[in-house]
């Protein structure tokens, strides 16, 4: 027999389970497909999964139902078994907890853009009826509480909890938002602010889920633990930044790791804790594992390369350096250095690093485009006011993600109208992760298609075969990521956009000179530069939120526990500054390039380091591309 959930909650940790829609399409389903769906065409698969968990020690399941309000499901043909999916969804969860084991019937958004023009219009009625159809068949099937979760505006939140306060006065409902900017809102409220809202409107337990990883949401726990110890909260984090691996999301956060944040979250007021996209099993366990081993009284704080003679071959062969490493100098090692443009509109600070950078001797300032897909100011009109206030060359991000493949043709047409010198060709990281609710990816082609792309306008045409009267003079680049455990496919990926027209590479961040060796030595054979990506690390826990939560970046467990020796951050930054610099020593005199990347956008710290290899006179190994 379950204790009373309210009761319960407040006297010790409950664990959850984890991601039932990112862990099926780790199974194969189709990331296109109606998760919910499953409930009726596939129900043991489900049950399968809630299994799994179970046995992975979670003592509450979610029902499969997130997604299942009428207005989704219409997009799948399938608004009319509404009641049905919701109702199968609550079955199988049930019958795979029995008697012990609590079953919480999963409620997301609507789907609809909020706030609406007119709450009491037509859309807000539309909005209330479907909350309330779902909401009604997830009661009926007899779920132990709710959970109203992923909500990114306050408004649509407490709408749906108005509408189950009517349905059901006394079943307990836990209200989870999503908190992407250190504990605030897309939209800039304060997670306090919203939790208070939440209880106010009936909700027994308030907290955060999804969002931008583990770190991001223990920020958002700590300013909910401001609503006293007397209100317990649930956390359910995301694994880290997901990555787009051949059309698959994968997501780096280890079970380890995320553990362990999670133990400072039940530190924090977490009582409800569990996993969000990308979690498996396998973290559950782990979670487990740690809050079992760490149980103490909890406390608040603060209260193939292509032939010659394939088509891509053919683009080869007439592929030019560009702009940018032409204008290279060949006494001196190149030196490109990342800054992100600002999430706002005031650039005076991003102007006066690139001039800082500009003076210390760097050759290029390089631009994302809106990385890890959070909002920030168009790094192509930021380029050309950097080219032209500044005068050094810039090198401009362009991704696939946020255009389809007009916008994109445009916007290369755009970049050369201002005479830009390099673009670097990326995928871009998935829309669904960054800052703005609703928002997704285009993806009409990926990088190898962008750097084809870029390549022909290079020669003076578009895609189409259309002439532009000119032609571009872009230097392309592509990116890199070499991994020393497995290189073999990325380096195939690297010779396919050589073969494209790519004339030099930028690396994710190394952090050991052999994996820098390595790599030279096995991409000797291809006709691009390669200038491999410096990161200076600033603190222990800035190493740990890089390797687990940001995909791509592998940092070795050795200097991550070293640094973690030093008991002060500034000791810790002081080890840190001292590695980089052995790094850039044992590197620099063999690389084509070097891409240094601007921590936390502090170009002080890239500037001094640039100084530094200036001053010491290398060369690099004096490649420079030929076509």
């Amino acid at each position: 027999m379950k204790p009373n959930f309210n009761e319960y909650i407040r006297e010790r940790v409950l664990l959850a389970d984890g991601a039932i829609g990112t862990y099926l399409y780790s199974k194969g389903i189709e990331p296109d497909k109606n998760i919910e769906r499953l409930n009726l065409a596939d129900p043991e698969l489900v049950y399968s999964t809630h299994e799994e968990y179970i046995r992975a020690g979670s003592r509450l399941l979610e029902t499969n139902t997130f997604g299942a309000n009428r207005l989704k499901l219409e997009a799948a043909g399938l608004a009319d078994k509404t009641r049905q999916i919701n109702q199968a969804g609550a079955a199988l969860a049930l019958r795979a907890a029995g008697n012990d084991i609590y079953v919480a019937g999963s409620v997301g958004p609507s789907g609809y853009d909020f706030p609406l023009p007119d709450p009491d219009g037509a859309e807000g009625e539309a909005v209330r009826a479907a909350f309330k159809e779902q909401l009604e068949a997830l009661l009926d099937g007899g779920v132990d509480l709710l959970i109203l979760e992923t909500f990114s505006h306050l408004d649509e939140l407490l709408l749906a909890l108005k509408v189950g306060r009517e349905l059901a006065a006394e079943i307990p409902i836990v209200a989870n938002m999503v908190y992407p900017q250190q504990g605030r809102t897309a939209a800039g409220l304060d997670a306090l602010t919203c939790g208070q809202a939440a209880l106010r409107a009936g909700a027994d337990m308030v907290g955060s889920n999804c969002g931008r990883g583990a770190r991001a949401l223990l920020a958002a726990i700590e300013k909910l633990s401001g609503l006293g110890a007397n209100t317990p909260l649930a956390a359910f984090p995301n694994a880290g930044f997901p990555e787009i691996v051949d059309h698959r999301l994968i997501y780096p956060a280890e079970p380890a790791y995320m553990a362990r944040v999670v133990g400072d979250m039940v530190k924090a007021g977490a009582r409800l804790v569990g996993g969000c996209c990308g979690t498996t099993p396998a973290h559950i366990q782990e979670f487990g594992k740690h809050l079992r081993l760490k149980r103490r009284p909890l406390s608040r704080l603060g209260g193939g390369a292509p032939s010659d003679s394939s088509p891509e071959g053919r683009i080869a062969s007439v592929t030019k350096p560009g702009a940018l490493l032409a204008g290279l100098p060949t006494d001196r090692l190149p030196i490109l250095v990342e800054l992100d443009p600002p999430t706002h509109l005031d650039i005076s600070g991003v102007l006066l690093g690139a001039k800082a950078l500009a003076a210390a001797g760097a050759d290029a300032v390089t631009l994302g485009e809106n990385p890890l897909a959070v909002l920030r100011a168009d790094n192509i009109s930021l380029a050309h006011r950097i080219r032209s206030e500044v005068g050094i060359p810039t090198v401009a991000h362009l991704t696939c993600r946020d255009r389809n493949t007009l916008g994109l043709q445009s916007q290369i047409m755009g970049a050369h109208l201002l005479g830009l010198d390099g673009i670097l060709a990326v995928t871009g990281d998935p829309a669904s992760t960054g800052d703005q609710p609703g928002a997704s990816g285009v993806f009409d082609i990926q990088s190898f298609g962008l750097i084809r792309m870029l390549n022909q306008f290079n020669q003076g045409r578009n895609p189409a075969g259309r002439e532009m009267k000119g032609e571009c003079d872009f230097s392309i680049g592509a990116a890199f990521s070499y991994r020393p455990c497995n290189p073999d496919l990325q380096i195939r990926r690297l010779e396919r956009k050589a073969a494209l027209g790519a004339v030099f590479a930028m690396t994710q961040p190394f952090f050991s000179a052999t994996a820098v060796e390595e790599m030279l030595e096995r991409t000797r054979h291809l006709d691009i530069l390669i200038f491999p990506g410096i990161f200076p690390l600033i603190s222990a826990r800035n190493a740990d939120f890089l390797h687990h939560e940001v995909p791509g970046i592998s940092i070795p467990e050795e200097l991550r526990r070293k640094l973690w020796g030093y008991e002060t951050v500034e000791d810790q930054r002081k080890a840190a500054d001292e590695f980089t610099r052995e790094l850039l020593a044992a590197i620099c005199p063999l690389i084509d390039g070097l891409y240094l990347i601007s921590p936390l956008n502090r170009w002080e710290v890239t500037a001094e380091l640039t100084r530094e290899v200036r001053q010491a006179g290398w060369t690099g190994s004096g490649r420079r591309f030929s076509p």
